[in-house]
């Protein structure tokens, strides 16, 4: 049995206006035995394109090797776009040692609700998944439960979005936003693939690819 731990806290700060939320990195990444090309933070895996998407959309300037200053780079653009990330699961284990979602049992969650609580200027959360078993908003829709909260459809179509009031400590309700992004790994290329719209691109532009649709789709919301 591997007792996969998240091996960073949470990257929040006072300004932060939106959260990416996941569950956890690959097991290399509690172990310590990155591979190359991998870097030593959120989302940090050579085989994960979150930050190669961000890259195509805010030419960071970001390289993807293991340094303190490609860790700096990442840190800098979040802070300054105001994005937090809190992946909701603390800990999980794993009879097979993989990225799996499903794999995942015993799962020790993080309590993203009261992080919003500590943090009121966040109005959106960005969920790198869908509402699948083990996935982030999966999860984050337990907790609701338990806070009574009920999440309410915006809109239906990929990526979907939901919202919901949160009342604070003083008493003030405000609204946040969730959008279940099409998750950034390999593992969701197939979903990527059945869709229409991405049917339609596909046979206008030949070169088109999962990563691409991923960029038209992840543009408005970061």
């Amino acid at each position: 049995m591997f007792v996969h731990t998240h091996p960073y806290q949470p990257f929040l700060f006072k300004e932060a206006t939106k959260l990416i939320v996941g569950t956890l990195p690959p097991p290399r990444f509690t172990t310590k035995e990155l591979k190359d090309g991998d870097v030593d933070f959120c989302y940090g895996s050579k085989d994960g394109y979150l930050w190669p998407i961000l890259e195509r959309i805010f030419a960071i300037g970001l390289t993807f090797e293991n340094s303190k200053d490609e860790i700096a780079k990442r840190k800098a653009f979040l802070k300054e776009r105001g994005i937090g990330i809190c992946d909701i699961v603390e800990s999980a284990e794993r009879y097979k040692i993989d990225a799996s979602d499903l794999g995942m049992h015993n799962i020790e969650l993080r309590d993203v609700v009261a992080q919003l609580n500590l943090f009121p200027k966040v109005h959106t959360l960005l969920f790198t998944g869908g509402n699948s078993k083990n996935g982030p908003e999966y999860f984050f829709r337990r907790q609701l439960k338990q806070y009574r909260i009920k999440l309410e459809l915006v809109n239906n179509i990929v990526p979907r979005i939901h919202s919901f009031e949160l009342k604070g400590e003083s008493g003030i309700k405000r609204t946040i936003k969730t959008v279940s992004l099409t998750a950034p790994s390999g593992a969701a290329n197939r979903a990527i693939g059945s869709l229409d719209d991405y049917k339609g691109m596909k046979q206008e532009d030949v070169n088109f690819n999962t990563i691409d649709y991923r960029v038209l789709q992840y543009r408005p919301f970061f």
